[in-house]
């Protein structure tokens, strides 16, 4: 039929028009064309989109015509030559019955097949894989900091698939979590030693921490301190052998120098890991390896041992001890089942007999079991308040544990001869309660004057260092703030009322108890090195001081430690502008500010200045317990410039009682103590001190308890 339309197309080109049979065969060819093809546009189409020419002249002006060239357009707007049978080129409409091409579908037909519907392309943009893991991992990581869910965290990750991306993983975490609280920091360390091995491997923890190397230079521009936490993540990893100690000189010798993750890995390396117990203070810097609180552990402790009570489940109870993983803190297991048995007397059996078996298990060690007993022994003159026969009950709880083995023996029984226990000394017990007082004011008022002023009202030098011990210990449960507050205060006092034997006292009595502080402060080991070390460079202590602190100390046992500790802080480079900031600053940048101020007073003074501008402007520094330092200073400063001059402020600053007699000899001994190694610089130093003290003991500015031998030349 195709065939027949070209012959009769053919036909009219060459004569110009069609006659009435043509056209009438036309007619029908193009109808049944039009339903035999499937082209979105038939011929009868086509040739209607045309116009129709008549011919120039003839008898059948009448009728329609069909031009004699026909022009062919695609629907793209291009225009190109047919090609031969009428198949079309690029841009042409091809075969007239070509039904190779889109076909009109009715939705409506009964034969409507949804699978002949054409095909369209769909524009989407091409996605990398590893952005859309980092976008996923964000959520997984703050899920996790939600919840703290360390289980699910692992399964999310693992649901995430591509573990080839987990040292991204790695780089998230931890740069996530050092813009966030101790609490996350600490949760991202545990996270990682649950992944390590079973589910990120090895290597791929070595690729996280090295990432997080060569973007540490990137990370210090938004978190100012981000060498340094990021130094104390890489020593946790060592710690918790997740990373091995190799890894860091490798890493060192693949960054630049000049880098930041350079700066990190020497950080590690000197302030973490060459500490001494560098293990236990890297372990606990964000606050323990657990993710409970002390606070939390008790109320978890008083909540089993009451269901214990209800159900009698003695197995089900030591179970819920292992679990809660805590085998440094059962001491308070063992001290709150006894008050337990003491408030309710018919749980008393149920409740020595879980003791009992957790001994046995090996579950409480015997160390825990007497701690537990030794600090109800401490606390029973308060508990008997509440409960009038704690002494009687705890008396019979000592015999009988002993005796069925889970005591030893060796334990301090706290009862007399008499079988009567020994009440705590009346003065004593009164001095404590007034001395807590007094030190919770001054953390409220920081009036340390006032401070003087009550300590001397309570007449009690003796007790003194039984003060410095609850002064630490209530600032070592405290912020910064209380725990800068108490060093200063330990100066004022070694100034004022304090002996150095009083101070030396205090510190071992701390320390002889430095486990069990350790047991509800954990990080008070690191801390009471930190006061010790603090205390030599405020001159508080000597050097020398230290070994006598531990010389009175068992050789291994935790205050040794602490003592060796603090005497690698204080011995350390900059020792002295680091301890003086170690809280935060606080009153410490005081100090340091303190000194310069006083020398640029004393300079001054020195070239001309006017005593009574000088004895204002010493005035006005507002410290008085740190007077001795312009002593110390004025000394020094007399004798490198060789102007006895600076003797006459001293003069009218004792006069004025600005400087006191304990400020004029504290600032003394600390020049002769200091002697030989100025003598270093000052040839006739020694001559000249022994001036200076002639002329101080004439002057009535030094205690008679002044030794001058040290001077003797």
């Amino acid at each position: 039929m195709s065939e027949r339309v070209c012959v009769i197309v053919s036909m009219a080109s060459k004569e110009g028009f069609l006659t009435e049979g043509q056209r009438e065969t036309l007619k029908i060819a193009s109808q049944n064309a039009e339903i035999l093809s499937s082209s979105p546009k038939s011929p009868s189409a086509l040739l209607a989109d045309h116009h129709i020419k008549a011919p120039a002249g003839g008898g059948k002006a009448h009728t329609a015509g069909i031009a004699v060239r026909h022009v062919r357009r695609s629907h793209s707007g291009k225009y190109g030559r047919a090609k031969k049978d009428g198949a079309g080129g690029k841009g042409t409409w091809g075969k007239l019955m070509d039904t190779e091409v889109d076909s009109h579908i009715d939705r409506n037909d009964p034969n409507y097949d949804s699978g002949e519907e054409p095909y369209q392309l769909v524009g989407s943009t091409v996605t990398d894989p590893l952005d859309e893991f980092k976008k996923a991992v964000v959520s997984l990581i703050d899920e996790y900091f939600s919840n703290g869910d360390v289980d699910l965290a692992a399964s999310d990750l693992r649901e995430l698939g591509s573990s080839e991306y987990y040292p991204y993983f790695i780089k998230r975490l931890v740069s996530m979590a050092m813009d966030r609280h101790d609490k996350e920091k600490e949760m991202a360390s545990v996270l990682l030693s649950a992944l390590y091995a079973d589910v990120i491997s090895p290597t791929q923890i070595r690729d996280g921490f090295f990432m997080l190397l060569e973007s540490a230079d990137d990370l210090a521009v938004d978190i100012l301190d981000a060498v340094d936490i990021l130094a104390l993540f890489l020593a946790r990893a060592v710690v918790d052998d997740i990373l091995p100690p190799a890894f860091l000189a490798r890493a060192r010798k693949a960054l630049p120098e000049s880098s930041k993750g350079f700066q990190v890995i020497q950080t590690a390396e000197k302030s973490y890991l060459s500490a001494p117990h560098h293990a236990e203070l890297v372990e606990r810097r964000w606050g323990g390896c657990t993710h409970i609180t002390v606070e939390e552990v008790k109320k978890k402790i008083a909540d089993l041992l009451r269901e214990y009570v209800d159900s009698g489940e003695t197995l089900e109870a030591c179970r819920c001890i292992r679990e809660l993983g805590v085998a440094f803190f059962h001491h308070e297991v063992v001290k709150k089942a006894l008050v337990l048995a003491m408030e309710i007397p018919s749980a008393e059996p149920l409740l020595l007999k879980l003791l009992k078996e957790a001994a046995e298990e090996g579950l409480i060690s015997s160390s825990q079991m007497v701690k537990g007993f030794s600090r109800l022994a401490e606390g029973l003159d308060d508990l008997a308040l509440d409960i009038p026969s704690a002494k009687a009950l705890f008396q019979s709880f000592v015999p009988k544990a002993i005796s069925e083995g889970w005591l030893d023996a060796s334990f301090a029984n706290p009862a007399g001869e008499d079988g009567e226990f020994q009440v705590e000394d009346e003065k004593v017990r009164k001095y404590k309660k007034e001395a807590v007082s007094i030190i919770h004011e001054y953390f409220l008022s920081d009036d340390i004057p006032e401070l003087i002023r009550s300590l001397e009202d309570l007449g009690a030098p003796e007790y003194n260092s039984i003060f410095l011990k609850r002064l630490i210990t209530l600032a070592l449960d405290r912020k910064n703030r209380e725990k800068e507050m108490a060093s200063v205060l330990l100066s004022a006092l070694h100034i004022e009322i304090f002996s150095t034997e009083d101070i030396v006292n205090g510190f071992v009595m701390l320390l002889e108890n430095a486990e069990d502080t350790t047991l509800d402060i954990l990080d008070a080991s690191n801390e009471l090195a930190l006061f010790l070390a603090r205390a030599v460079i405020d001159d508080v202590l000597a050097p020398l001081n230290l070994d006598e602190i531990g010389s009175r100390l068992p050789p291994k046992c935790s205050g040794s430690q602490t003592v060796r500790m603090a005497r690698t802080l204080s011995s350390a480079r900059h020792a002295g502008e680091r301890l003086l900031r170690c809280w935060g600053g606080g009153t410490g940048w005081a100090v340091e500010d303190a000194k310069d101020k006083i020398t640029k007073l004393l300079e001054e003074y020195e070239s001309g200045g006017v005593v009574s501008e000088a004895c204002h402007c010493i005035r006005d520094l507002g410290m008085p317990f740190f007077n001795h330092e312009v002593v110390k200073k004025a000394l020094v400063m007399a004798m490198e410039k060789k102007n006895d001059r600076l003797l006459n402020l001293l003069q009218e600053c004792f006069g004025e009682g600005l400087i006191t007699t304990n400020q004029m000899t504290k600032g003394f001994t600390r020049i002769k103590d200091g002697l030989d190694d100025l003598a270093l610089d000052i040839p006739n130093a020694k001559e000249k001190f022994a001036f200076y003290v002639e002329h101080a003991q004439s002057k009535g500015w030094l205690l008679p308890s002044f030794d001058s031998s040290a001077t003797d030349v």
